[in-house]
Formats: structure tokens, C-alpha cells, sequence
């Protein structure tokens, strides 16, 4: 069998009787709180607007784009990650672009196509004219505005925040890949699988390729799981190597520390600020790590590529992002204070316990599919992969 007819097997996989990823979490959506946006602008990447805005907002406003990963919807991936609830919260407007089936079959976002990862084409085109509609209509501070995604939206993250750097104060990429690492769906195959090691400037360069802009750059926050099969984590490093070059960081980290149990290296400039970190989900398989907040509470459900790790990505992203705070009035009103207690909360008292017990690596979610595991034997059986 030719390569040419591999190739269009693979892009085939997903169509197939049992492996159609888009139904996940379908049910999320009669329930969303996300509503539909239409006419926002021009659309040349056919993607859809989904959008939240709580009754009261922070001063200045600020903005979130959350990207969601293959086989999901804005609408399931709010619900699993809990960006909806995290917005009411604090006070943040949300944006959650959604892509669609005729797009591509898995509901991925296109993050490796050249039409759709150059500033002012495609699918990058549409989020960008998504981001102006919702500051325009939103009186939303330009100053603040972030961007996040899982999987192929975190692919499509790093997209984003090389092609129009200027919009964006930070990002944050969750099992995702660097920018420009891929033009066609083998380079695409071969970044999820091998992650190859690219030289810091050669990263750095793609970038600075993608614009004319020449920084200040976004700051960035990186996460992946250490046993993710699906997407190499050996591209969180790629990520984190091109990043430090464009703010010119040395390679070794300034700070190693330990963040609800899992290993975080920070980077910070002169003034302090934190421009890059990284966070190793230890024994993770692909997915959006979940747990509870540093406030005890909960945001988000787990389901397909939503994995409970005892650490709330959600909640530390819109910290990264300088958005907890802040409380809206109605909302301090509301809450009771906590009562005080001298012992650890639950989810670090059964860390703890687990701590003693030999580690199992998590595991994807029963509900969820490998596509990693399906396309890597199908490579093995075309003689792609040995």
C-alpha cells in the first residue's frame, strides 16, 4: 500500500463505524450556559462562536479564549473544564470557539494546516475576528486578553499566540504542540508521536516568522501528562524551549517547585513576572487534568480527555492569567466564610494516603478512545512505524 493511500486511510479512521470522537459529551449542550454568536465577522475557517458573559465583569474586563480538543464541543469541553463556572466566579468574559464536521471529521481544529495557521487566513482568521467582535461588544481591555486550549486547540493555541502575539498578554497549552512544527497530517503524525528536538532558535524562528510583531511577547503556561500516549509530552519541552527563546530565558529553569503534588519550573524577567512555566502531570494520560482549586472548590466534571489529578488546570490557568482576584459583589454575598481547620482539606488527605501505595498510571477515561493507540497501530501495520 502506497503512502499517498496510508495517508488517506488515516484521514479516514475517524469516519468509521465506532470511531466517531464528535459524540462526546453532545448532552452538555442542551444545558450549556455558552450561547451562539452570530455575524461576528468575516469567517473563512467556518468556525462557530460560543460565548459567556457573567452579569458583572472585572475592571478592567477581560477576555478568555478556550479552544477545545478533538471529538468535543465548546459546549462539553466548558462543562469538563469548568471555564463557565470559573467565569461567573471571577468575572471574566469567555470565548469558545467551536469547530465543525465539515471542517474536520474528528472536530479537531486544523492546527497544521498552512491555510488555517497563517495570521489572517482561516481558521486563525475566524478566532481572531471572534476576539475583536467580543472586546468590541464587550468593551473588553485589549491589555487582557488569554487564550487556552487542549489537544489540536492547544495546537491551535500556540497558532494564535505566534501569528497575532500582539493580542494576547498569555496563553496556556494543554497537551498540545509548538507552532510550525507541521504543514501537512505526516509532519503532523510525526510531532504527535516523536515530538523530534529542534534547536531553541530554530523554535524561536518559526515564530517570529509568523508576524512582523517583535515582543514584547505573551507569556505562557505549559501542562501536559507524562504518560500521554496521544500527544508525545516531549513537546511540552518544545513548547517551553521555543517560548524561552523568544524571551530570551536561559534554558534551565529559576525556579522547580511542587504544585499540589506535580513538579511546576518557572521563568520570570527582571520585575518577577513569571513569563513561562511548565507543569509535568506525573503518570497523566492525554487529557485536561482536573481536581480542586486552591479555594476548595471544584471546577469541572470529568469525561473524555478530562482526567481527575488531583489539580485544577482550569483554575491555575486563569491564576497564571491574573484573573482570581477578584470576586463580583453578589457573589461575596452569597458565599459564607469557610470555617477555619487546622487539618489538610480532603483531596490532599487522600493525596497523601495514595503517596504511601505504589503508583498505577492513570489511565485514559473508560468513556473516552485512544485515537494515539488506533492511528499508531495503523501506521505499524501500513510499515510507517516499527
Amino acid at each position: 500500500m502506497s503512502l499517498t493511500r496510508n495517508v488517506d486511510l488515516l484521514r479516514r479512521l475517524p469516519k468509521l463505524d465506532g470511531l466517531r470522537l464528535a459524540e462526546f459529551g453532545r448532552s452538555a449542550d442542551a444545558s450549556s450556559p455558552l450561547q451562539e454568536v452570530t455575524g461576528f465577522g468575516d469567517n473563512p475557517g467556518n468556525l462557530r462562536l460560543f460565548a459567556f458573559v457573567p452579569p458583572q465583569l472585572q475592571n478592567p474586563r477581560a477576555l478568555v479564549v478556550v479552544l477545545h480538543g478533538c471529538g468535543q464541543t465548546a459546549a462539553s469541553y466548558d462543562l469538563g473544564a469548568g471555564w463557565s463556572t470559573l467565569a461567573e466566579h471571577y468575572g471574566f468574559a469567555l470565548l469558545m470557539p467551536e469547530q465543525q464536521r465539515v471542517n474536520n471529521s474528528n472536530t479537531c481544529f486544523n492546527w497544521f494546516n498552512p491555510e488555517d495557521t497563517a495570521r489572517d487566513s482561516g481558521e486563525a482568521c475566524s478566532i481572531r475576528e471572534m476576539i475583536a467582535h467580543m472586546t468590541e461588544t464587550h468593551r473588553i481591555d485589549p491589555r487582557r486578553i488569554f487564550i487556552t486550549g487542549l489537544s489540536a486547540g492547544g495546537g491551535m493555541t500556540s497558532v494564535m499566540l505566534a501569528t497575532y502575539p500582539e493580542v494576547f498578554a498569555a496563553g496556556a497549552v494543554i497537551a498540545g504542540l509548538p507552532y510550525g512544527i507541521a504543514t501537512n497530517l505526516r509532519e503532523a503524525l510525526d510531532g504527535m508521536f516523536h515530538s523530534p528536538e529542534r534547536p531553541a532558535r530554530e523554535l524561536g524562528d518559526l515564530v517570529r516568522r509568523a508576524s512582523d510583531h517583535r515582543g514584547p511577547w505573551p507569556r505562557i503556561s505549559v501542562w501536559h501528562g507524562s504518560a500521554d500516549r496521544t500527544v508525545n509530552p516531549g513537546n511540552a519541552n518544545e513548547i517551553v524551549k521555543q517560548w524561552l527563546d523568544l524571551h530570551d530565558l536561559p534554558e534551565a529553569p529559576m525556579a522547580e517547585t511542587d504544585i499540589d503534588g506535580y513538579p511546576r519550573q518557572a521563568w520570570w524577567n527582571k520585575d518577577g513576572e513569571t513569563l513561562v512555566e511548565s507543569y509535568a502531570i506525573t503518570d497523566m494520560a492525554h487529557g485536561t487534568p482536573l481536581g480542586l482549586a486552591d479555594n476548595d472548590q471544584r471546577y469541572g466534571v470529568e469525561g473524555a480527555f478530562l482526567i481527575e489529578a488531583g489539580i485544577s488546570s482550569s483554575y491555575h490557568i486563569a491564576k497564571f492569567f491574573g484573573l482570581t482576584g477578584w470576586i463580583p459583589d453578589a457573589a461575596k454575598k452569597a458565599e459564607p466564610t469557610p470555617a477555619r481547620s487546622s487539618a489538610p482539606h480532603l483531596a490532599r488527605s487522600i493525596r497523601a494516603a495514595v503517596a504511601e501505595e505504589p503508583a498505577e498510571p492513570k489511565r485514559e477515561d473508560a468513556r473516552g478512545f485512544d485515537l494515539g493507540q488506533i492511528i499508531t497501530r495503523a501506521l505499524t501495520a501500513a510499515g510507517l512505524m516499527k
